[in-house]
């Protein structure tokens, strides 16, 4: 049985019909992504799906006892828990079958043997094997950390996390509720790549059904597998991957805009002629016949938000020295931590260079040193002939709040009001609009403004920090084909991997604390990266499994003889071994100690069983980082 049907779903606004027969249906594993554009009501379909909205009109079927989750990015009410607490709050059902199966144990113990209580032990047994048993806790804690949280913040209190931090914290509740059915609004919004690649992974794996609305296209084409398209009010559902909704939705554009053509002049030629001969009495039986006609004419007509799309282009820039940047043995700093040593780096001109890695390695710090907003604590930066950089801030802090949008465009650009104006209406902003004060603008305004104020900027150096941030689809893709289009040089940062792959012609990565160089886009990037990872865990076999590949290269013809060791290296070797076995039969020991209830029974006994865990396998993996040194 599916987990979900919706059938001809209605829902009005201050009397204003916002969706209209809008069907589909769901069972495990599909996994539907919404596309339309602000407004449309994504997110007040989600809330009618998981009982936060009324539905005005047709019918929503869902499966008996089905868990429904929404995750809308609204951060947690209560701030004086710890993240540890919230996120495994959200987990009630396991948490309550866990107290049962140590209740009965407990009656057990003391003396209960009959029948019922074996059967009531046997059934909560079975059920909380299906949650993970006593290692449920230690899933949810994965959870957190895919989601970029490490260990100390576990038992941090909320009231100590950020905005972004605390909505992280509420979607990790969300995913170990287990839900039957899982609502997301923008759940990569706060991410950086790894825990977005993590996500993807995660949501292509769980047992659910799933209804998500995202701006990341890459995110999108990874995990949906239909499309959910409300245009107008109307909805149409796709069963296929993203990009194949897109090249239908291509096809279907060019043939809607043939059909409105081909209706449009049908019309003005029935109009036309209604208005010549009405008055005339020997046509007016033909012309009452095509009045009619008009009036049953279905319309093919299009919303008057999907006329208004985002477009431009940058301005030609001069022509700049053949290199643009040069960073050399630079060290970057934060009071209290060393981001980079040593890095060297260049940007040549007409190059696009990504520049990605996790949250906290340093790249705005880097792009703000390029940009002379910060100082290098070492090193050499030197800055090419006649190149003019033209920035944009992640956080729109170079945004002039005062006055109006037009005001703001024409103080940074210096155009007539007329020229700024026209410049604005490829932004998004006619008529009164651009009267609107710069404090007033909502994330997705900000950053239109910040992007008109660039294109006429003339830079010939584009250093473009989070560009998409507040940026609906169809604005990242307008961005994307500008960058393309784009002579000068580039340095993007983005979470957005498909503008990444898309513009990017070599990919600079923070890994490690190195500024490392890769040739080639996002995709080329992560297959040279997927690759070390491999070679990496190549190299960190177990040692049985590396004593046996030894043996067979040094036993078979032909093959090539690796020295041997001295005998002290030997003995060291052994000795190595020895330990690894004691410290792996000490980690299984605490994992079966662990799986006592009692261990989790509160945040105390939790948070010391938690922390016993980690020593034990951070000695485990410190070991094995010993013998794959002394075997090198």
């Amino acid at each position: 049985m599916a987990i979900v049907t919706a059938t001809e779903l209605g829902k009005d606004i201050a009397g204003s019909p916002l969706l209209r027969g809008v069907s589909f249906k769901l069972d495990r594993s599909d996994r539907m992504t919404l596309s339309g554009r602000n407004g449309s009501g994504k997110t007040t379909l989600l809330r009618m799906l998981s009982g936060d909205a009324s539905i005005d009109e047709g019918a929503l079927s869902v499966r008996k006892g089905a868990k429904i989750a929404l995750y809308d990015q609204r951060p947690p009410r209560e701030r004086d828990l710890t993240l540890r607490d919230y996120v495994l709050s959200g987990a009630a059902e396991v948490v309550a079958i866990e107290q049962e199966v140590a209740r009965l144990e407990q009656a057990m113990a003391d003396g209960a043997h009959d029948d019922a209580t074996l059967a009531a032990y046997s059934a909560a047994q079975q059920r909380f094997d299906l949650h993970g048993g006593y290692h449920w806790r230690d899933r949810a804690l994965v959870t957190l950390r895919g989601l970029g949280f490490v260990e100390h913040d576990l038992d941090r209190r909320l009231s100590t996390f950020s905005g972004g931090e605390l909505t992280r914290g509420s979607l990790a509740r969300v995913l170990v509720g287990e839900p039957d059915l899982l609502l997301l609004d923008e759940p990569t919004n706060h991410l950086d790549i790894a825990s977005l690649e993590w996500l993807e992974k995660h949501l292509a794996s769980i047992d659910a059904a799933i209804v998500l609305v995202a701006h990341d296209r890459w995110f999108l084409e990874a995990v949906g597998t239909s499309v959910l398209e409300i245009e107008a009010g109307r909805s149409r559902y796709f069963a296929g991957p993203w990009h194949a909704w897109r090249k239908e939705q291509a096809a279907r554009e060019m043939a809607l805009g043939r059909s409105i053509e081909r209706q449009q002049a049908e019309i003005a030629r029935l109009e036309r002629f209604v208005e010549r001969f009405r008055a005339k009495a020997t046509k007016a039986r033909q012309a009452q016949s095509r009045v009619k006609r008009l009036e049953k004419m279905e319309r093919v007509e299009r919303d008057p938000r999907d006329t208004r799309t985002l477009s431009f282009s940058f301005k030609e820039p001069e022509r700049s020295g053949r290199v643009v940047f040069e960073l050399e043995g630079a060290r970057l700093e934060v009071p209290g931590r060393v981001l980079l040593e040593s890095a060297s780096m260049h940007v040549e001109r007409g190059e696009h260079v990504t520049l990605v890695g996790a949250n906290g390695t340093g790249k705005t710090t880097l792009i703000d040193t390029l940009t002379g907003r910060r100082e290098l604590a070492a090193g050499k930066l030197r800055t090419g002939h006649n190149v003019t950089v033209g920035y944009v801030s992640q956080h729109e802090a170079d945004l002039d709040d005062e006055g109006s949008v037009l005001d703001a465009v024409q103080r940074a650009t210096g155009l007539t009001p007329g020229k700024a104006r026209a410049l604005l209406g490829h932004f998004l902003f006619s008529g009164d609009d651009v009267r609107k004060p710069v404090s007033a603008l909502s994330g997705g305004e900000r950053r239109r403004v910040s992007l008109a104020i660039l294109v006429t900027s003339g830079a010939n150096m584009l250093v473009l920090d989070e560009p998409t941030n507040h940026l609906d689809l169809e604005s990242r893709e307008a961005l994307e084909d500008a960058l393309l289009s784009f002579p000068g040089s580039l340095l993007l940062v983005s979470h957005d991997r498909a503008l990444l792959d898309a513009v990017g012609t070599r990919t600079l990565a923070v890994e490690d604390g190195e500024l490392r160089s890769y040739e080639g886009s996002w995709a080329e990037y992560v297959q040279a990266r997927e690759e070390r990872r491999a070679a990496q865990s190549e190299g960190a076999a177990k040692p049985a499994g590396a004593k046996t590949r030894a043996a067979k290269a040094n036993g078979s013809g032909g093959a090539r003889r690796a020295p041997r060791p001295s005998k002290n290296g030997q003995r060291a070797q052994r000795a190595l071994e020895r330990e690894i076995d004691a410290a792996e039969e000490s980690l299984r020991a605490l994992e079966s100690e662990l799986a006592d209830p009692g261990a989790w029974s509160d945040p105390e006994r939790s948070s010391d069983s938690t922390r016993r865990h980690a020593e034990a396998k951070r000695v485990v993996e410190q070991l094995y980082a010993r013998w794959e040194h002394a075997s090198g």
